[in-house]
């Protein structure tokens, strides 16, 4: 097979990484077709460089002409080359040597939440969960908001006919609380942590944050599902059984979501659309749904109205980043 019909892909995490080799095919839904897939442990290898040439071994079906790997940390640019080093990992990335050790002639580093900008355009209407449809303008900004391990934010914006996927640290933008109880909530956080941004509540551990928070005011001691191996999800899980605390929880967590979402979408006016991604919200769609989170978004005073023209959806689709990698590559 021709290497210029190879392209590889990869969601490069802390934890896990994902590899997919793939052949360019124009028609197909995603424009590309995945012919070879591989989960890894990342701290398995001591390099992103062997785990890819583990796994492109093993395949053997010849080289790809161009590489994109969506990484869980900061990229930086230096003329045409990008570094990135791994939050959780001894991995110090640089595209340029990657590209010259594997053989790859166009290698690139995205943000992790970066690469998810570029899935938008390839998403399938069933990977697309509508919390408020309204028409959008056709090369308007589009903003992508997600929590999970994190709070990701990115913007899309086209430029010269191609949608091009800006990162941002948007999630570290100030909490702003909206009412007595958020007030609490806020003055609790300070007293741990010198700064409260929005991502120390809207992550996996901001939940658990907001149910301590809850206990606490609720008088009530720390109960089982803090033991958790998982508790964000034992307190989600829950919440979606109708139980008592974790509801409260996550109702105050998709209160606080809502409305930051909400915040962010009027910096950028995003009338192409408002995406929620990461992890959590395919999670509570049920609760999502009841309104509270779309209240929240759209309660912005004088610029409610504006806020009620926004189209916002939910990402369904657990490997947006990875495709969102291979579309980026198969652009060269």
């Amino acid at each position: 097979m021709s290497n210029q019909a190879l392209i590889l892909a990869a969601d490069v995490g802390g934890t896990k990484t994902l590899l997919q080799l793939l052949r360019r095919e124009p028609n197909a839904p995603h424009g590309a077709v995945a012919l070879a897939e591989k989960r890894y442990v990342s701290q398995a290898f001591g390099s992103l460089t062997s785990m890819v040439q583990d796994f492109l071994g093993e395949a053997a079906l010849g080289q790809p002409h161009s590489a994109c790997f969506a990484v869980a940390g900061p990229v930086s640019l230096q003329q045409d080359r990008q570094f990135a080093r791994l939050t959780n990992l001894p991995w110090e990335l640089d595209s340029l040597e990657m590209g010259a050790s594997l053989g790859i002639p166009h290698v690139h580093l995205l943000n992790d939440f970066q690469a998810i900008g570029y899935s938008l355009d390839v998403l399938a209407a069933e990977e697309l969960l509508p919390l408020q449809t309204r028409p959008v303008e056709a090369q308007a900004p589009r903003l992508v908001v997600g929590a999970g391990t994190g709070l990701g934010v990115c913007l899309v914006v086209e430029d010269g006919g191609q949608a091009r996927s800006h990162a941002t640290e948007g999630g570290h933008i100030a909490f702003a609380p909206l009412d007595i109880q958020q007030d609490s909530l806020n003055l609790y956080l300070r007293a741990q942590f010198s700064r409260v941004s929005t991502e120390r509540l809207l992550s996996g551990s901001g939940l658990v944050q907001i149910y301590r928070f809850l206990l606490q005011q609720h008088q009530l001691p720390e109960d089982g599902l803090l033991q958790q191996a998982d508790p964000a999800a034992a307190i989600g899980e829950h919440a979606l059984s109708g139980a008592g605390l974790p509801l409260e929880a996550v109702r105050l967590f998709l209160r606080i979501y809502g409305a930051t979402v909400g915040d962010l979408a009027l910096a950028s006016l995003p009338r192409g659309g408002v995406y929620i991604a990461g992890g959590i919200a395919p999670k509570l769609l049920p609760l999502m749904q009841n309104g509270e989170f779309m209240q929240a978004f759209s309660d912005k005073g004088r610029m409610r109205p504006l806020m009620e023209q926004l189209t916002v959806q939910v990402i369904t689709n657990p490997a947006c980043g990875l495709l969102g990698a291979a579309r980026y590559a198969a652009r060269f």
